[in-house]
């Protein structure tokens, strides 16, 4: 079985469509709290609108894109397991508004069935619920060296509050960035993980 990578017009419409990603990617973590424009980012690659668009098929197809481009990058810095809560991860987030709000805009989008979104977020969470879960039961979701959470906890339960928590104050911090949004997830980690702590002592389920 051969392991080349695509060729010919094939791999050129690949690697553009990468270029694109990494400078909508740059866009948005430079632009603050405002909005990006599809045209920003075409010209910093030197394109059209209507071309940068017919590499996605769409706006929000591409958007969505960038999303995913972020999970990855996360990933790759810091490891798929456990990091919503890393000190550092939520630093990257504080500093780069523009992503953090083209998430909350994308997501509340993508409730609509039909909407290119969609997908890419039913799949994240049903992925990061099960792994923030597995983290509770088997360990903190910081890497931290504290004890593991009991197994016998309502560990989905958290998960779906802890995620819910993450982008209820990511708006708020949009609306309001006095709001320490790193400091009030760390805490209610600790909290909830506090919780599920005693809950597991006297063997609640």
């Amino acid at each position: 079985m051969s392991t080349r990578g695509p060729r010919g017009p094939y791999a050129k419409s690949a690697a553009k469509r990468q270029q694109i990603i990494e400078a909508a990617l740059a866009a948005y973590a430079e632009a603050g709290s405002r909005g990006v424009s599809v045209r920003e980012i075409a010209e910093r690659v030197g394109m059209t609108d209507a071309g940068v668009l017919h590499h996605f098929g769409g706006r929000e197809a591409l958007l969505t894109a960038v999303l995913e481009a972020r999970d990855v990058a996360a990933a790759e810095r810091h490891g798929e397991e456990g990091t919503l809560w890393r000190p550092e991860l939520l630093a990257e987030n504080v500093a780069t508004p523009g992503l953090v709000k083209l998430f909350v805009d994308l997501a509340a989008a993508a409730a609509e069935p039909g909407h290119p979104a969609h997908a890419y977020f039913t799949e994240r969470y049903a992925t990061l619920r099960e792994r923030v879960a597995r983290a509770l039961t088997e360990g903190r979701p910081d890497g931290g060296a504290e004890p593991p959470a009991r197994p016998d906890v309502d560990a989905d339960w958290a998960a779906r509050v802890l995620l819910a928590a993450t982008d209820g104050l990511q708006l708020q911090w949009l609306l309001d960035p006095s709001v320490d949004m790193a400091a009030d997830l760390l805490r209610l980690r600790d909290v909830v993980l506090g919780a599920l702590d005693d809950a597991g002592s006297r063997g609640d389920n």
